[in-house]
């Protein structure tokens, strides 16, 4: 019996084992799709949007529809990987299985203090929209009670885990399908604000106002909306069946992609781009037009919202990833052990202290110095989509073509994929800020590197010939 029937036999004897002890935590294709969404739309997309379309203007929607194409690819690589072989670790474990220990431990690695930078920066995010009714109480205080919440939720178990990640995924969309409906409603002329003129004119006018540079310079904030699609492979594993991978994947991304180009389009149909400011959500700039009261509010309470989820399942992401560097003997082992429930208690702890430590630079590191680093994490975020599309590519030609979900075009569409990505990535290099975190993710990544070469080097130290005798 070779090791990968060993594996997918522990995995189908631990899901038995669970269902006997009243323990299953299986979930349905609908919760994980609600799950990844959950995980992807954030506050970047309901604040960070301004700046993508000061920089693209209305070419901002072809640039989503590019991000939209590069995710979906990502996608089907991890789900065909993950149908064919479902296996703990997902991604990172392909990557060994394709490259070899260096490209799992390097895969795993990035994810996680990727993970961590981003949740980071997300509390931030959150105790300074909490601010905005208490502008007197500390930052800090916000941060440590967003931060205890998460880890609460995260202890409660996958199950409940996912019900509460589906429940802030239903209310991320349900905002962006009322946007859309508003929007539906203005052009179909059954609503009629005479306050309000439509500038869906003026979007095709000029569509492409800051030429190609602008429309490429922006692409990796596009990208960056769809950061966290790993999330589908590394909960895939909790399926009551994986062969709906699929499904799930594919549904999320119909439903992200058209949110995003519907509420944008009609985003910068009621205001035009030029007006939009990168301090404010494009959101609420074109529903200001229209005296609607406490607007800021409503609004303030959904981009916490959003950014709470994303924190959540980074968390669930994160940890999940250090179990499987533990079992791998790529993270400390007592990092993989789980108490009676199930949770990962050791894992959550290190990431805690992981997220304190961050929380305390950013406090203490100059504003402009710690979004560098928010921004490397989400540059080492979109780098291992090549890692992942890569993987496919290597394990597609070792095990043949017959599986059960195949990836849509291929062998054009995964080398499509990268060829995307490092367009994305290099466009970061046109930005001042985007270019030093370019500059800072490709620094963490060679450290990385590095650690595993010195790491394997303490390994394999070959002993005196008396003491391997003994």
């Amino acid at each position: 019996m070779n090791n990968d029937q060993v594996i997918k036999q522990s995995i189908q004897h631990k899901r038995k084992e669970n269902k006997e002890n009243g323990k299953d935590s299986s979930l349905s294709w609908w919760q994980l799709s609600l799950m990844g969404i959950g995980s992807i739309i954030g506050a970047g997309f309901f604040l960070g949007t301004s700046l993508s379309i000061k920089t693209a203007g209305p070419a901002i929607l072809i640039d989503y529809l590019i991000g939209g194409l590069a995710a979906f690819i990502v996608f089907c690589a991890l789900a065909e990987m993950t149908v064919r072989d479902p296996v703990t670790g997902s991604f990172r474990s392909y990557a060994k299985k394709a490259f070899g220990n260096s490209m799992g431990f390097a895969s795993g690695w990035m994810y996680w203090l990727a993970g961590v930078l981003i949740m980071s920066s997300e509390v931030v995010a959150l105790a300074t929209f909490t601010r905005f009714w208490f502008p007197h109480i500390p930052l800090w205080i916000f941060t440590i009670i967003y931060s205890v919440i998460a880890f609460g939720i995260n202890l409660l178990g996958v199950k409940n885990f996912g019900k509460i990640e589906s429940l802030f995924a239903i209310i991320k969309l349900s905002t962006l399908l009322v946007f859309v409906i508003f929007g539906i409603l203005l052009f179909t002329h059954i609503i009629s604000p005479h306050a309000v003129a439509l500038n869906e004119k003026n979007v095709f006018h000029n569509f492409i106002p800051t030429g190609l540079k602008g429309m490429w310079s922006a692409l990796i904030f596009v990208f960056f909306s769809f950061g966290g699609i790993e999330m589908i492979g590394i909960a895939a594993n909790e399926l009551k069946n994986r062969d709906e991978v699929p499904k799930a994947g594919i549904s999320m991304l119909i439903a992200l992609v058209s949110v995003y180009i519907l509420s944008i389009f009609f985003a910068i149909s009621i205001v035009s781009w030029t007006k939009i400011t990168v301090t404010k959500s494009p959101f609420v700039s074109a529903l200001m037009t229209f005296n609607i009261p406490y607007i800021d509010s409503i609004f303030n309470i959904i981009i916490i919202s959003a950014a709470f989820s994303t924190m959540v399942g980074a968390l669930f992401s994160v940890t999940n990833i250090m179990i499987s560097l533990a079992e791998d003997g790529d993270a400390p082992r007592m990092f993989a052990e789980k108490n009676k429930k199930g949770t990962p208690i050791k894992a959550l702890f290190l990431t805690g202290a992981a997220l304190a430590a961050f929380l305390i630079f950013s406090f203490i590191l100059p504003g402009t110095i710690y979004e560098y680093i928010t921004t490397a994490a989400g540059v080492m975020l979109i780098l291992n989509w090549t890692i992942i599309i890569s993987s496919q590519i290597k394990l597609r030609s070792q095990n043949g073509k017959d599986q059960k979900f195949k990836m849509p075009g291929y062998p054009i569409t995964p080398y499509l994929g990268i060829v995307l990505i490092l367009t994305a990535v290099s466009g970061g290099l046109l930005r001042g800020t985007q270019r030093m975190g370019v500059f800072i993710s490709l620094g963490l990544i060679v450290v990385i590197f590095i650690s595993y070469w010195v790491i394997y080097r303490s390994r394999h130290v070959v002993s005196p010939p008396k003491l391997r005798e003994e």
